[in-house]
């Protein structure tokens, strides 16, 4: 029993170190180098541009068109040194102006390329930047939304990325004030393109073509996002970023840019309901085209003219008779990842696992509800760090029962020792018989000797979802605690080796041992000082260095992590606490905490 009870404890901490060193100690660390080699390419950016939006080169193919003869209009896009606000000004242009979203539609190609978004900002700082989601191909950073028309050769030309549309009604583009385009290919076809969004992030591109000709046209519709760079990203398993959507039948497609960049093109079987688009940590870009009829789709990365990603979809064609007019409408979402808001298109517009442009993970069935909870008391206290708190209350009443349970089974150990040390005694080396012995005293005092594992093993997965819920979800970037503590997805600011900022200098990032992850430190310590000191020497120096260990590792978590941690480890002391002194087993954290202070004896 002795051996099992060292292999639970040493698949516990396997499993511990493992989720701290693979999944968190590492991203904190890829983050900030990410966000550094955004601001740097933002700034590239300023001095970047171009002559002119996107040349295109009448027939040049971007690859096999997906499921069809007639091939996506090609683009190349020619980087110069013109300023981002000059490039603007040389294109006539619709302005966007939404409670959350501002930047415009540029008239050649209908296109979404220079989108701001309002309500978020690069750093805490209230006076960074804003995030810049869109931006002109022909910029390093360039990446835009576009959705346009194929038509064959004897209807004549469609509105594609080259097409200047002509602006009919209205001159931005608000949540109350749509506005209407038009486009007349000189050979019978009239498309008008009404454009409106919500006071969020949803664009809707509602198209009509009439057929004047004296014979039947043929047109399909295409829509893409591409985007001109590849962004640093994060580079773990735990979250996706990159190329993404939901196909029909295939559902969850995520397609990482090395894997498009090893298989250029990815096609996608013909479908009658999904999205596609390209998706960061916090914010997305994606089409909805029509749903019911038939599209085809493709995650590509194409390196003629200049190398971009792109993901696409182009509908089958339809046949206008003469005299006939048919529509159809085309989703266009580019903002940021908020759980509720894209809970709410999926609903809305019937969109298919809308809700997957979120990375819940494959454990989505505990993820999801610990958002939902954190957030509903975010609702009720007006701060997120009260509602992990909180939430680490209810987790701890759910679990009770078991833990109760642990903690009984604990306390009953304790009670037992004396009687462990005469069978000891008693047996000497003789292992079988001393394990014999054991397991009859176990059974006669109903005693599970592993039910001490089970708080703590119960909270890997709880832990887990919650880092996950920090890491991937919008709601909590940026959102403040109390006093130094202004951004819980990011780590403790503060070190114990500049004194916590009273000392004008900084630390080396491995040295950035915070205030929250010293008391987790500290609160760790103390819970496993509560328990007698394991007699086997392996296992009481693991069980005396594993919270300095966590203390170095969880500094580099989020914020909000290190204190659920701190917090749930506090709770878990007074629960263990008050059930030991009911049971009548002696507490030995004050015995243990003296006897680190007492000199060894040393045997001669």
């Amino acid at each position: 029993m002795e051996n099992n009870r060292n292999y639970f404890v040493a698949i516990l901490l396997s499993v511990l170190v493992l989720i701290a060193w693979q999944f968190l100690y590492v991203s904190p660390k890829i983050e900030r180098e990410r966000e550094a080699a955004q601001a740097l390419q933002a700034q590239q950016s300023e001095q970047s541009g171009a002559t002119g939006d996107v040349a295109v080169t009448p027939g040049l193919v971007e690859g096999a068109a997906p499921g069809g003869e007639t091939a996506l209009p090609g683009v190349t896009a020619p980087q110069t040194t013109v300023a981002r606000e000059d490039v603007l000004a040389q294109s006539e242009r619709i302005a966007i102006e939404t409670p959350s979203l501002s930047g415009s539609i540029n008239l050649s190609g209908a296109r979404i390329d220079d989108l701001l978004l309002k309500e978020y900002r690069e750093e805490v700082d209230p006076e960074s930047p804003n995030i810049r989601l869109f931006n002109p191909a022909a910029q390093a950073d360039g990446y835009f939304a576009e959705v346009g028309f194929i038509a064959d050769a004897q209807s004549g030309p469609a509105p594609g990325p080259d097409t200047v549309w002509t602006a009919t009604s209205g001159q931005t583009l608000t949540p109350s004030s749509p506005v209407t385009l038009s486009y007349d290919n000189g050979q019978g076809l009239v498309f008008t393109r009404v454009i409106s969004v919500d006071e969020h992030y949803l664009f809707s591109f509602e198209d009509t073509i009439a057929n004047s000709s004296a014979s039947t046209a043929s047109v399909a519709g295409y829509g893409r996002v591409t985007r001109f760079f590849r962004p640093e990203t994060a580079g773990i398993y735990v979250l996706h970023e990159g190329l993404i959507g939901v196909i029909g039948e295939e559902g969850l497609q995520e397609i990482d840019y090395s894997d498009v960049e090893d298989t250029p093109i990815i096609a996608q079987p013909k479908a009658t309901a999904g999205w596609m688009g390209i998706t960061d940590k916090y914010w997305a870009a994606a089409l909805v085209p029509p749903q019911g009829a038939g599209f085809d789709t493709r995650f590509a990365h194409f390196t003629d003219g200049r190398a971009r990603y792109q993901a696409d979809f182009k509908t089958d064609a339809q046949a206008i008779a003469s005299g006939a007019s048919v529509s159809a409408t085309t989703l266009v979402f580019a903002g940021a990842k908020e759980v509720p808001i894209i809970e709410g298109y999926e609903t809305q517009f019937n969109v298919l696992n809308f809700d997957l442009m979120i990375d819940w993970g494959w454990f989505y069935f505990i993820t999801k509800p610990m958002f939902w909870l954190i957030d509903f008391l975010f609702q009720v206290f007006g701060n997120f760090g009260v509602a992990i708190l909180v939430t680490t209350v209810v987790v701890k009443l759910i679990f009770f029962p078991l833990a109760n349970k642990s903690y009984v089974s604990m306390a009953n150990m304790k009670k037992v020792q004396p009687k462990l040390e005469e069978l000891k005694a008693k047996h000497g080396d003789d292992r079988m018989a001393l394990q014999q012995g054991m397991m009859e005293l176990y059974k006669k005092e109903k005693i599970n000797p592993v039910a001490g594992c089970w708080p703590v093993l119960l909270q890997i997965p709880v832990f887990f979802a919650l880092y996950k819920v920090l890491y991937v979800t919008i709601e909590m970037r940026h959102a403040p605690f109390f006093g130094w503590i202004q951004d819980l997805s990011a780590p403790d600011p503060t070190s114990m080796f500049n004194l916590f900022g009273l000392l004008p200098y900084d630390v080396p990032t491995f040295l950035l041992i915070g205030v929250w992850p010293l008391i987790m430190g500290i609160t760790m310590f103390l819970q496993m000082r509560m328990n007698p000191t394991p007699p086997d020497p392996t296992q009481a120096m693991i069980f005396t260095w594993m919270p300095v260990v966590f203390t170095f590792m969880l500094a580099t978590f989020p914020a909000g992590l290190v204190i659920y941690w701190a917090w749930n480890n506090t709770l878990s002391i007074i629960q263990q606490g008050f059930i030991m002194k009911r049971q009548g087993a002696k507490i030995e954290l004050w015995d243990n905490l003296m006897a680190l202070f007492k000199p060894k004896n040393k045997q001669t």
